[in-house]
């Protein structure tokens, strides 16, 4: 019998030809024997991905054909080899000449089809240069960008290295707290994290890092240097810098700490509090925290409301988000999510006290504002807690979950869909402004004008967007442009929102296009 071999370095291959394709001969790979553990492995990084894309994808789907996707994957790396399927037969060709052939397993057997994936990749190894030249982890990467690719443009693989940085901008990471760049072979500190390891040692931007632990940087990439900059916390790294205007270059000895990227960056203007969102990782909804209770302690009765800033915030952690909206609600639903698995059904509910005390608060939103930002500016609409200003939203309303494999990459695989508390599912369509900016480059007091001018008509489109089906596409599209999605980086959408908070009259009637979208429902 001929057994698949799995070698140290990558996919080396014999491989069991279990049955015959139909009128065309198959080659056998000479017979190997297996050595090591590694097929093992291999077998448990692509059951372990199978089985949770079967169990808790959004919609239910035939495993057997997102494994078939997955095989033929392989033609990424090698274009003359094809993997099809007959019946109870999958076969593997090279350049149209059938190779192997084998049973296919059940369309539920996670294990199966990842054993068959092992083999019929080791059987591609024995006839494809390309495919052995490739190593394991381009294949698992060419299998799982094959099975994802077809389900959703959110769903994907990374390998051991991309979901190391993936969890690094989760989670935090171990460093000194510096931003870098290299450009033309120099590498330099592009920011300083404030109250970071790097900021305490004195660190400044512009700096040159020419040396890291006494390896010269010249030529180093900023992702290699990033990597040296890293390591066990409290452990130690030594840097050489060159400094504009220091004689003699400087050497810094830092202990590495749990650096999390500063996510929330605050202004403050005639009492109202700017708290500018750019992404929402684990210390985000904390940060907003900090930043509302010291902007009472130093203003006081001098505080006249909130801005919160999320243009261009792509998006990142639900829970955090969900933390965000409970700083500014003492109860009631946040958000819900529904999916296929019984624990994507979650409902989320405030219970906090609001940390902006009933202050007006406005929310500012464009195109690129999506998934988690989206749920903020979702909840706070629907509640009747904030002004939405800007253009429609991105409409990113599924919810992934990471699934962690056994060779340390992941799968982020999208399971449920986002509902506002007032029930509508917001992908694909988004969140819409009470206040549209869309095509407008100034004039904040137009806006305002205009807005109210055309409340009757805003209130309806607003009920109109809360009873459109999922599945009635058109008309979601139809909707999303009456406040056409833009990306702004413009003053205007500030403006607008300083205007609201300084006069109470004005922001209660724009906040009552809600209200006035409770009556247009019926």
């Amino acid at each position: 019998m001929n057994i698949l071999l799995w070698g140290s370095t990558g996919w080396r291959a014999g491989v069991l030809v279990l049955a015959l394709a139909a009128c065309a001969p198959a080659q056998t790979p000479p017979a190997v024997v297996d050595t090591d553990a590694a097929p093992k492995l291999r077998q448990k990084v692509l059951s372990v991905g199978f089985s949770n894309i079967s169990k808790k994808y959004l919609e239910k789907i035939a495993l057997g054909s997102v494994a078939m996707e997955g095989l033929k994957g392989l033609g990424a790396i090698d274009p003359a080899l094809t993997v099809s399927r007959s019946g109870k037969m999958v076969t593997l060709a090279a350049a149209g000449e059938v190779m192997s052939s084998f049973p296919a397993p059940d369309d539920t057997d996670a294990e199966g089809w990842a054993a068959l994936v092992v083999r019929i990749s080791g059987a591609g190894q024995a006839v494809s240069a390309e495919l052995r030249a490739a190593g394991t982890e381009k294949i698992y990467e060419a299998v799982y960008d094959g099975a994802l690719s077809n389900l959703d443009i959110y769903s994907r693989y990374a390998g051991a290295d991309d979901a190391k940085r993936n969890r690094a901008k989760r989670q935090g990471f171990s460093g000194i707290g510096i931003r870098i760049r290299s450009k033309e072979g120099v590498v330099s500190v592009s920011a300083v994290m404030p109250k970071t390891p790097a900021a305490r040692a004195g660190l400044r931007s512009g700096d040159r890092i020419t040396h890291i632990n006494g390896h010269a940087t010249a030529g180093m990439s900023a992702r290699k240097a990033a990597d040296k900059l890293r390591g066990a916390r409290n452990s130690r790294v030594k840097l050489t810098i060159a400094r504009s205007g220091a004689a003699e270059p400087l050497r810094f000895k830092i202990k590495r700490a749990h650096i999390v990227e500063q996510t929330v960056f605050a202004s403050r203007k005639d009492g109202m509090v700017t708290l500018r969102v750019s992404g929402f990782n684990e210390n985000t909804a904390q940060s907003v925290a900090e930043n509302l209770r010291k902007a009472h302690q130093e203003l006081g009765d001098g505080m006249r409301g909130v801005v919160l800033d999320l243009r261009g915030n792509p998006g990142g952690l639900l829970k955090q988000s969900t933390k965000v909206v409970d700083l500014f609600l003492s109860e009631g639903q946040i958000i819900s999510t529904r999916g296929r698995h019984p624990d994507s059904h979650q409902n989320y509910e405030a219970g906090d006290d609001d940390l902006a005390l009933g202050l007006p608060v406005a929310v500012l939103v464009d195109g690129k504002s999506a998934s988690a930002a989206e749920i903020i500016a979702a909840a706070l609409q629907d509640r009747g807690r904030a002004v939405i200003i800007g253009t429609t939203s991105f409409g990113k309303g599924t919810v992934q979950t990471v699934i962690r494999l056994p060779n340390d990459g992941e799968i982020t695989l999208t399971w449920s869909r986002l509902l506002a508390p007032s029930g509508y599912a917001f992908h694909g369509l988004g969140v819409r402004p009470n206040l549209c900016t869309s095509g407008v480059s100034k004039g904040s007091s137009g806006v305002i004008a205009r807005a109210l001018v055309d409340s009757v008509k805003t209130a309806a489109t607003l009920a109109a967007w809360r009873r459109v089906e999922l599945k009635e596409t058109a008309g979601r599209k139809s909707l999303r442009a009456s406040c056409p999605a833009e990306r702004r980086k413009t003053l205007l959408e500030l403006d607008v929102a300083r205007r609201l908070l300084g006069d109470r009259a004005l922001y209660g009637r724009a906040l009552g296009l809600m209200e006035d979208t409770a009556e247009a429902k019926h």
